[in-house]
């Protein structure tokens, strides 16, 4: 069994309601495999060896922020996995999704790690190392790229929707499909908001920019308190019936 096949696996049995439509992993999930594997080996390349011991505590030091890349990146590669193993397409429209996908998350990675290095430097007192201009423009890339990524799953999920009836869809299943691209939508739109804060040149747009991540959280329960909660009504529904 592969790691997908495990991680499938555990996300059918955690109370999903998901059937699981693919069986075997295939050629354009290996490949993306591939990609996302690139994509961490970037992260770790782009770590210079450290030559003195000077250097291995430095590096030691902002390990936090390498980690959480490490994190985000894994994150991005669990859901691919969830979407694939639940509707198992692998059709023209999903391979160029799939492809653009990809693409923005190699492109994502080093303002990725750069952006964690320089929150953690500045939390932590090593220093902030960027000027307000350079800071602005860290936080457009940034954002930019958060926009693509979730605008590219909620592309994914609207268009496993659209085949709901070829893929055999049932209610809940429809349901949770739908809340699942809409949670995307949501997070993508928090990142055109932050696009939106650093149109403005203001002192206070840059920081505002990132705090505006925050709501993530926040976002996420009350989108996924109503989806719930419409589960239950649609189950209540079934039984009844």
């Amino acid at each position: 069994m592969t790691l997908r096949d495990r991680v499938a696996a555990e996300t059918a049995t955690a109370g999903d309601e998901f059937r699981l439509r693919a069986t075997d992993v295939t050629r354009l999930e290996a490949f993306s495999d591939s990609v996302f594997a690139f994509a961490l080996a970037l992260l770790v390349v782009s770590t210079d060896v450290p030559a003195t011991t000077a250097e291995l505590f430095t590096t030691l030091r902002e390990f936090p922020a390498f980690g959480l890349t490490f994190a985000v990146l894994v994150w991005l590669w669990h859901m691919h996995v969830v979407y694939f193993r639940r509707y198992g397409l692998d059709d023209a429209v999903t391979s160029a999704l799939n492809a653009l996908l990809l693409f923005v998350i190699l492109f994502y990675v080093y303002p990725l790690k750069f952006m964690f290095t320089a929150l953690y430097r500045g939390f932590t007192g090593a220093g902030w190392s960027i000027t307000f201009g350079d800071g602005r423009m860290l936080m457009a890339v940034y954002s930019a790229g958060f926009v693509a990524v979730f605008l590219m799953f909620a592309l994914l999920y609207g268009h496993a929707l659209r085949l709901r009836d070829r893929l055999a869809l049932d209610a809940a299943e429809t349901l949770i499909t739908r809340a699942t691209r809409d949670a995307h939508l949501i997070l993508a739109a928090l990142g055109v908001v932050s696009l939106g804060l650093l149109t403005s040149r203001s002192w206070w747009t840059v920081p505002a920019a990132g705090y505006l991540y925050g709501m993530i959280g926040p976002l996420m329960w009350w989108h996924w308190r109503r989806a719930k909660k419409a589960s239950a009504a649609l189950r209540a529904i079934e039984a009844r019936a």
